[in-house]
């Protein structure tokens, strides 16, 4: 059995290789018959127009090969970056902030510690990689500079991408245009997503939603890194590249989608805790296992078990939760 995965982590101690195995054969067979459906669908040609079509392809898995250039495509990093010729290499040789740069260099060795690609003996080092896309875009976006659980995320599309000018304006896209304020040093947009999260849980699973309020258990709590890290280190790698594919097509949107489904699909489970810890911990186990491990079905099931959640609904709790988040401020 292999210690690393194909993207260089180190596999747990406890890791189920038997039932990963069993999953992973009957993956690689979608794998194959969707990488072929692309194949076709790209005919050699380096460009897609937005259709229901791409848009089913999208939530069925883009094959590894084509999936840095799917994202950037779909995403408008990669018509950001044609329009910006030079831009990034212009960043990196420019004047730095040096507050920017200290707080990136002590996030560096915590980002990602147990993958091999990250480590300074690896060559080569992604670490150089991370801290330079980094710094590029604390100074490309002043507003947000910063902010911990950006590292994750760079760290992430510098092993999809393999490319640190792609990286970036992939970095760009989701903190810029996709993630509404998230990492902003006020964070409303993420305070306000989990009021967002909150609300829907109260419309769609309201039990979850009372069991949560009888305890005095803050969303924040048991979601916050969800929605930071973006499920990195939270769900397995396979499942949170598919969740990325959606996001970088369909928006923040599909955040909820997955964080609903997770609770949705145990919700009997975390009704069984009786007091504020074992909340707590009934979050940190429904993000284990084999639901959350087959990644083909619980991406069928993030579409099919929240329901309709249309952008229109979002919006409109968005509006009013900011205002409660501002209220409380």
């Amino acid at each position: 059995f292999c210690r690393v995965d194909p993207y260089g982590f180190e596999r747990p101690d406890d890791f189920d290789y038997a039932s990963y195995e069993a999953f992973f054969s009957r993956y690689l067979v979608v794998l194959t018959r969707r990488a072929i459906k692309w194949s076709k669908l790209l005919k050699g040609n380096n460009s897609i127009q937005k259709s229901l079509k791409v848009k089913r392809y999208i939530r069925k898995g883009i094959p590894n090969e084509h999936r840095a250039l799917i994202w950037m495509i779909v995403s408008g990093a990669q018509a950001n970056m044609e329009q910006n010729p030079g831009y990034y290499h212009r960043l990196l040789e420019g004047e730095k902030n040096d507050k920017l740069v200290e707080a990136i260099k002590t996030d560096m060795n915590r980002t990602f510690p147990d993958n091999v690609k990250f480590r300074k003996t690896a060559d080569p080092c992604l670490q150089h990689t991370l801290y330079n896309v980094l710094v590029a875009y604390g100074h490309h976006n002043k507003a947000v500079g910063y902010c911990q659980g950006m590292n994750f995320i760079a760290g992430y599309l510098i092993l999809i991408t393999k490319n640190e000018e792609e990286s970036f304006w992939l970095l760009d896209a989701l903190i810029g245009r996709i993630l509404p304020d998230y990492y902003s040093p006020a964070m409303l947009g993420l305070k306000t997503d989990q009021e967002v999260l909150g609300e829907l849980v109260k419309m769609k699973i309201p039990a979850v939603a009372d069991l949560m309020e009888r305890h005095g258990v803050m969303w924040t709590l048991v979601v916050s890194r969800w929605f930071i890290c973006l499920f990195i280190d939270i769900l397995p790698v396979e499942t949170v590249l598919r969740i990325w594919d959606c996001l970088f097509y369909e928006g923040s949107k599909i955040i909820f989608r997955v964080a609903l489904t997770l609770i949705k699909q145990h919700q009997a489970f975390i009704l069984e805790a009786t007091n504020f810890p074992d909340i707590c911990d009934k979050f940190k186990q429904i993000t284990k296992g084999t639901f959350v491990t087959e990644c083909h079905s619980f991406m069928q099931k993030i579409f099919t078990d929240p329901g309709s959640l249309s952008m229109a609904t979002i919006n409109k709790l968005r509006e009013t939760c900011r205002e409660k988040v501002l209220s409380q401020g």
